[in-house]
């Protein structure tokens, strides 16, 4: 089968199913619903994985006009995020499956859920900005239900916030669509950019602006200041399955955007040595410390982990802000283990969640007893998370720091680094309690009122399995590496 045409199915096979289980009556039998689900998850996940065996490749399947065009293409970047996107999608499917129990309209979660992986594929195979920006704002919409699934008023009101902020950012990107669509060549992503120097000369000040308002409004999705209110909101609401792929995946569409924009249609060359680099390392900078110290004040399991998430999608914006090869190395290497991880962590809290309804930080004294191979995996997860070596979290921030130091940029070439090992102590002081009180409560702690409640293989199997990523990757990163640096050698 062409391998292009496979593209396609990707996206709207699980498109269409996720129709089909939200409109069809018989899915209300939670049997045939969890059938179909795990059906259409394994299915999307085949297709997405046999869509990378051809090599570059493109599809157009509708045109405005003679030069505006929505197609797919294949490119390195894609083929990264379509692995992580059907990786962690189809684990924490699998974990919803027992997970969503106790939750009301799994029928509604279940179809959404499925349309929205086909969606995040989509992102990942556009190949222009049109492309990009038409499935961004579909996703947008789509996870929307995810956020809201509850109905409650907190719910509601965290599902509004959450749509606002990302309709603002979006039409922030929308605006800078326009200027591009006059300034640049071609809105296709090309690597190294696509700006016609002709058309821009004696506009650059206005185009700069333009580049920058585009970094904000998908800046909004990544969670970074000032438009990150909306994911402490949205995360601790939603189910936890939700929570993890909207901190590990949904968050990375917004990186995927800055990455395509400053990188393959607008050129690092067009921005390095500008206002625009420095108040984006300024707010990167901020972003990571400021999200570090809220999660660190945080007692709300769910709320300091959507707080950690607004720090370390930072961490991912501050090397892509750099714009110099070791420090983009990091950010792609963060991109991948911060999905393996976060997922993880939101799970981990999910399953906590389920077996004994603790949501508090504080109730959680000698949980390691009662769920030793969740709170082990949590563990694990943290400790990547933190970076101790050998664990992945250790890499990419290892390129990260290298990449400012390399960067000479005066003053941002040593703060980058400090803020990054204030921010992991912070990481270790809002993540190691959980782990240390759970397995070592005390000796005034009441052993014989704990029961074993850990979870079934449906929940613990996805959770291994992150967890286990999270620590190998670290261990042996040299092909995921060498492969970022292919991608890098074609926009650097």
């Amino acid at each position: 089968m062409n391998s292009s045409f496979l593209m396609v199915l990707a996206v709207f096979f699980p498109i269409l199913c996720g129709l089909g289980i939200l409109l069809a009556p018989q899915f209300q039998k939670r049997e045939l619903l969890i059938k179909a689900e795990a059906v259409g998850l394994a299915v999307t996940a085949a297709l997405a994985v046999l869509s990378l065996l051809g090599g570059d490749m493109q599809i157009t399947f509708l045109r405005f006009g003679n030069d505006l065009k929505v197609y797919f293409r294949l490119d390195g970047l894609g083929r990264l995020f379509v692995v992580i996107i059907s990786i962690v999608w189809v684990l924490s499917g699998v974990f919803s499956f027992e997970y969503m129990k106790h939750e009301k309209e799994e029928k509604r979660y279940f179809g959404f859920y499925l349309m929205v992986y086909g969606v995040l594929l989509a992102l990942s195979y556009a190949g222009n900005l049109i492309t990009f920006y038409v499935f961004y704002e579909l996703m947008t919409l789509g996870s929307l239900p995810l956020v809201l699934h509850t109905k409650t008023r907190e719910a509601i009101m965290a599902g509004l916030k959450y749509l606002f902020y990302s309709l603002f950012g979006a039409y922030l990107v929308l605006l800078g669509v326009y200027f591009l669509n006059r300034y640049a060549i071609t809105l296709d992503f090309t690597p190294g950019g696509a700006l016609d120097m002709a058309r821009v000369s004696g506009h650059e000040g206005m185009l700069l602006v333009i580049v920058f308002l585009m970094i904000l409004g998908f800046g909004v999705k990544a969670g970074m200041f000032p438009l990150h209110a909306w994911l402490p909101t949205a995360h601790p609401v939603a189910p936890a399955p939700a929570s993890a792929v909207l901190s590990g995946l949904i968050v990375k569409a917004g990186i995927l955007g800055v990455i395509r924009v400053v990188y393959y249609v607008v050129g690092a060359g067009f921005v390095r040595g500008t206002w625009v680099q420095t108040a984006w390392l300024v707010l990167a900078l901020i972003t990571v410390f400021m999200g570090s110290m809220l999660a660190y004040r945080e007692k709300l399991m769910k709320k300091r982990l959507a707080y950690s998430t607004v720090s370390q999608a930072s961490y991912i914006m501050l090397g892509l802000a750099f714009l110099q090869p070791e420090a983009m190395t990091g950010s792609l290497l963060h991109v991948v283990f911060h999905a393996f991880i976060k997922s993880c962590l939101f799970l981990s809290a999910g399953a906590i969640i389920y077996k004994t309804g603790k949501t508090n930080v504080d109730e959680m004294t000698g949980i390691g007893k009662q769920m030793p191979v969740t709170i082990w995996c949590y563990t694990f997860a943290s400790l990547a998370l933190i970076g101790i070596p050998p664990a992945s979290g250790f890499i990419s921030k290892w390129y990260l720091a290298s990449g400012a130091l390399a960067s000479e940029m005066r003053v941002f070439s040593w703060l980058g680094p400090a803020v990054l090992l204030l921010s992991a102590l912070l990481t270790a002081g809002y993540l190691l309690p959980l782990t240390i009180k759970g397995f070592l409560p005390g000796a005034d702690f009441d052993y014989k009122s704990l029961t074993s409640a850990e979870p079934n293989r449906t929940m613990l199997v996805p959770l291994a399995v992150l967890a286990f990523l999270a620590v190998a990757l670290g261990v042996f990163p040299n092909p995921l590496t060498s492969y970022i640096g292919q991608i890098i050698g074609t926009v650097l």
